[in-house]
C-alpha cells in the first residue's frame, strides 16, 4: 500500500527538520555547517531532529480536521472553523512554539483567542508562506472532492493570511498533494494546476470565506479573487520555464525565488520536487540547501515528494528521530486506513 498520507506528512516533516539550521543562511554558510549537498545528514539534536512551526502548524490544521470531520460529519467552513481555529489557538499558546514562527501567524492567532469573527483576524495584507506551508494535510483527505478542497484549503489560509494570492497558493499546493497522492505522474503534474489556476481565477469562495474580501481594496470579489490566481498564473509559468534548463547544483531559490512569499514558497517546493523527483531524500536536501526560507521550501518539497512516492520514500531512521513521530504517524494512518 502507497500510504500517501504518511509520506507526505513524514516528508513535509523531515524538509522542515533538514531546513530548520539552514534558514536566514546563505550558500558559503550553509556549505561550511552542512557539507556537500547531495550527503546532507537530518540534523540530530539529543538523537531527534527537531521541526519549526511549519510542522507544528500543520499537525494543528490535520488534527483540526480530524475532529472537524468526526463521526462522518461534512466538511463545511461551518464544521471546520471552530476546531482548526481552536488548534492554531492552542498552539499559539503552547511554550513549544519558539521555533521563530512568522509574525503574521503570530498577530492573526493572538485575535483569533479574542473570539468574534475570524474575517477580523485575518491579515488582508499578507501573502507571506505561513499558511501553504501548513496545508498539505487537506490534500490527503480522503473523500473531498475539488469545490471542497480548495474552499477549505483558502479557509485555512485565511484564518491568518487573507492576501489573495496567499488563499491561491494554498489551494494550489493543497492541490498538487492530492494529484500526486493520486498518482498523477510528474508530467501531467503542471499543467493540471495551470488547468486549475485558470478555472479558479474568477471564482471567489463566499461559501468559505463570507465577506473576507470586502475587506480589501479591490473593485470587487471577482477583482480580489483574480489578483491572487493571476500572480500564482505568473510563478507556474516562471517554474515551467526554469525546469527547462535547470541545474540541480544551483540554489534553487535562483530559479522560482526565495519562498518567503506564498507563490514562491510554492514554486520552488515544487521545483525541487519536480528536479529530482525519483530520489525523495535527494529532493528534500536540494530544498534545504538553499538560500531563502529554506524549511518552508524543503517542507513543501517532502511533502509532494512523499504524497508521489509514500511511506517508503524516507530512510527509517529519518522516521524514527523525527519529532513528532507518533503525531505524524497517527494521523497518516488515519487518513491512509
Amino acid at each position: 500500500m502507497k500510504q500517501a498520507a504518511t509520506g507526505a506528512l513524514v516528508g513535509l516533516a523531515v524538509g522542515d527538520a533538514m531546513g530548520f539550521p539552514t534558514e536566514f543562511n546563505d550558500m558559503a554558510q550553509i556549505e561550511a555547517k552542512c557539507g556537500p549537498w547531495r550527503t546532507m545528514p537530518l540534523p540530530l539534536s539529543s538523537g531527534r531532529a527537531y521541526v519549526t512551526d511549519d510542522t507544528q502548524m500543520t499537525l494543528a490544521l490535520g488534527e483540526g480536521l480530524v475532529e472537524a470531520m468526526a463521526g462522518g460529519r461534512a466538511l463545511t467552513a461551518g464544521s471546520m472553523e471552530p476546531p482548526v481555529r481552536a488548534r492554531f489557538v492552542e498552539w499559539y499558546t503552547s511554550p513549544d512554539n519558539n521555533r521563530a514562527p512568522g509574525m503574521t501567524c503570530l498577530r492573526a492567532c493572538e485575535a483569533l483567542s479574542l473570539g468574534g469573527r475570524w474575517q477580523e483576524a485575518s491579515d488582508i495584507g499578507s501573502k507571506g508562506c505561513g499558511a501553504n506551508m501548513r496545508v498539505a494535510p487537506l490534500g490527503l483527505v480522503p473523500g473531498l472532492d475539488r469545490r471542497q478542497l480548495s474552499g477549505a484549503a483558502q479557509l485555512q489560509s485565511a484564518l491568518t493570511h487573507g492576501h489573495p494570492t496567499a488563499l491561491a497558493a494554498s489551494d494550489l499546493t493543497a492541490y498538487a498533494v492530492r494529484l500526486l497522492a493520486d498518482g498523477v505522474g510528474t508530467a501531467a503534474l503542471l499543467p493540471a494546476l495551470r488547468d486549475h489556476a485558470r478555472e479558479s481565477r474568477d471564482a471567489y469562495r463566499a461559501d468559505w470565506l463570507g465577506d473576507l474580501a470586502d475587506r480589501a481594496h479591490d473593485q470587487d470579489r471577482a477583482a480580489f479573487t483574480a489578483r491572487g490566481w493571476d500572480e500564482c498564473l505568473a510563478v507556474i509559468d516562471r517554474l515551467a520555464a526554469a525546469l527547462r534548463t535547470a541545474d540541480p547544483e544551483a540554489d534553487p531559490c535562483l530559479a522560482t525565488g526565495a519562498g518567503w512569499i506564498a507563490e514562491e514558497a510554492f514554486a520552488t517546493g515544487l521545483f525541487c520536487f519536480l528536479l529530482l523527483h525519483d530520489d525523495p531524500p535527494a529532493v528534500v536536501r536540494r530544498a534545504a540547501y538553499s538560500s531563502g526560507d529554506s524549511d518552508s521550501v524543503a517542507a513543501l518539497a517532502g511533502a509532494f515528494a512523499g504524497a508521489h512516492h509514500g511511506a517508503a520514500a524516507w530512510p527509517g531512521e529519518w522516521v524514527r528521530d523525527i519529532e513528532y513521530r507518533d503525531r505524524l504517524l497517527a494521523l497518516g494512518a488515519a487518513w491512509d486506513a
